[in-house]
């Protein structure tokens, strides 16, 4: 690996212009290729969800026309008119009297609906197995057919029994018992037949299926075809293939294959199917994809051929000033002179070989410059990190301001507005970058003076500063801060009553300044997000990492801050800076 590394790195630029066109067109043709499979499969998704969602449409309309099947049965066995007829039925002896209410039963069978559309025949028979028929396809039903009729019903005990065509009737049927209803007694009177003709109730969705050269399946539960009754082998595979209650895959059959989208409905336990021809599916996917690939071969071919005559136009001029730089290290610097026989153009890199010459005159100055420039550079980095306090913290003091207002408290917040001049006054006097520790201490001072009014007895300060320390010098509105986040993370955090307290200690030529709360304290992982800088403060509060980097500025890496706390246990903040003194900008700050 490592030795394929210093191969590439040694290789000339035109070579690695040149593998980095291939790799991008090589990532480019792959990435193509694999969006189109994408959008292959997003294809096929849509494709099963559209058939999904026309198989659900058009077996919930069967459905509900079965359904209706089987309540129109149900209001024919209990109609109060053909119970009274067939009780009186089964209570005569005479003919004539039964030859008038079996026209009554007819008469009344056509009443009810037996020339509705999709429905055949109803037919209707008493005790005596005597018929009586009306609709717009009447047959004859065989002995062998009325006796499984009766059986099946009477196992039903009243509800609706469904029979599949048969080879003496291609009907769908539903029968049940009639059974007394007026008297409560549930005798059997006889039994309803309702004979219906499933392609009517499918037409228009098959229809529709027919100009797509796509087939409606319909099984029973035991994965019997009961639609249409034109059953060939194939349909015979594909209706087995059906996996689960739900659901599409793509099937072979001798040297077709198919796509095929299947679900079960709940109230019949039937399972539908749509069977499609997959190559007229996706004929049309198949080209496209040809199509991209052959585009996407030309392309890559031409890209190569131009890519490769653009990176001569670069390299070509960069290999040239090359030329020039090793003859300038061998120390043809005064005496240097261009190639004539070599034109360039005007583009960058003829700009580059046009200010060669004037670069190596330069150079000394412009070493210089870029001295001055970074101090610059670092100067205006810690003026902008100095700048970012005043804002933060004028927005945090006139929110008390306001707040105290707000409770009519005109003394204090005249004694805060009072505070609040004191501490913008000292952020006004910009020109020095450090101040004594005392004035750092008036202005936080003054700041909890303005906090203690909104918290009352809740917030305890005090300050433990040896007097030899006053005199040290530390940055502006350096401790300010620091006091402000210990009320926001530690006093706000707690119902009860916070102490906040700043220490000084001189160890050796440092001073270690803390500032330390009673608060709930921080895990190790937030610690760490704090220093970090990674942390968002609350409201308008300044990080932690604001005031280290102006501690590095001013005094060097080996000074800033320091957080130490635990859960439950507070959280204290310490400050490492020099006893006296600080770097050049902090001198040179000072001058301006």
């Amino acid at each position: 690996m490592k030795r394929l590394k210093n191969f590439v790195s040694n290789l000339k630029l035109k070579y690695k212009l040149f593998c980095l066109l291939s790799l991008v067109l090589v990532s480019f043709s792959i990435g193509g290729l694999v969006l189109l499979q994408y959008a292959l499969v997003a294809y096929n998704d849509e494709i099963h969800r559209q058939s999904a969602q026309s198989l659900k449409v058009s077996s919930a309309l069967i459905e509900k026309e079965i359904e209706k099947m089987k309540g129109f049965s149900y209001r024919l066995s209990t109609d109060s008119y053909l119970q009274s007829y067939l009780y009186d039925l089964k209570e005569t002896d005479d003919d004539y009297k039964a030859y008038l209410i079996g026209d009554a039963i007819k008469k009344r069978l056509i009443d009810l609906g037996a020339f509705e559309e999709s429905v055949d025949s109803i037919q209707l028979y008493d005790t005596a197995d005597r018929g009586y028929s009306a609709g717009n396809r009447v047959i004859t039903i065989e002995n062998e057919r009325l006796l499984q009729y009766k059986q099946e019903t009477n196992q039903k005990d009243g509800g609706a029994a469904w029979f599949a065509p048969g080879d003496q009737d291609d009907s769908f049927v539903v029968a049940r018992e009639v059974n007394a209803y007026p008297d409560l007694s549930f005798e059997r009177l006889g039994i309803i037949v309702v004979r219906f003709d499933m392609r009517d109730i499918v037409s228009s969705f098959q229809n529709s299926l027919d100009n797509k050269e796509m087939r409606l399946l319909i099984a029973n539960s035991n994965k019997e075809i009961i639609f249409p009754q034109e059953v060939s082998e194939k349909d015979s595979f594909l209706m087995a293939s059906a996996q689960g209650r739900e659901g599409y895959q793509v099937v072979d059959y001798e040297d077709d294959r198919y796509f095929v989208t299947y679900a079960s409905a709940a109230y019949t336990n039937w399972t539908y199917m749509i069977a499609s021809p997959y190559s007229q599916l996706f004929q049309a996917v198949t080209l496209v994809q040809r199509t991209v690939l052959i585009i996407h071969l030309l392309l890559f071919v031409m890209l190569l051929f131009l890519g490769i005559r653009f990176i001569k136009g670069i390299t070509n001029p960069i290999e040239a000033l090359n030329r020039k730089m090793k003859r300038v290290q061998k120390g043809e610097v005064k005496d240097f002179k261009e190639e004539s026989h070599i034109l360039f153009s005007k583009d960058e890199a003829g700009q580059m070989h046009e200010n060669f010459t004037k670069m190596m005159n330069q150079i000394h100055w412009l070493i210089e410059e870029n001295y001055k420039k970074q101090l610059v550079i670092k100067d205006a980095e810690f003026k902008t990190l100095q700048a970012q306090i005043n804002p933060h913290f004028l927005y945090n003091t006139l929110e008390s301001i306001n707040w105290s207002a707000k409770l009519g408290k005109t003394q204090e917040t005249s004694r805060m507005a009072t505070s609040l001049g004191f501490i913008l006054r000292s952020s006004l006097e910009t020109k020095d970058a450090l101040i004594p520790l005392a004035e750092e201490l008036d202005i936080v001072k003054h700041y909890i003076m303005i906090q203690s009014y909104r918290f009352q007895e809740r917030l305890v300060f005090h300050a433990d500063i040896p007097d030899d320390l006053l005199s040290c010098k530390v940055p502006k509105f350096s401790l300010q801060p620091l006091v402000e986040n210990a009320i926001k993370y530690g006093l706000q955090e707690i119902v009860g009553v916070c102490t906040i307290g700043i220490e000084a200690v001189q160890e050796g030529e440092n001073v270690n300044i803390s500032v330390s709360d009673d608060g709930p304290g921080m895990e190790q992982e937030l610690i760490h997000t704090l220093s970090s800088g990674n942390y968002r403060p609350k409201g308008t509060g300044l990080g932690i990492r604001n005031i280290d980097n102006r501690l590095k500025i001013l005094f060097g890496p080996a000074y800033g801050i320091q957080v130490i706390s635990e859960p439950a246990a507070g959280t204290k903040v310490m400050l490492t800076i020099p006893f006296e003194g600080g770097s050049d900008l902090v001198q040179s700050s000072a001058g301006r």
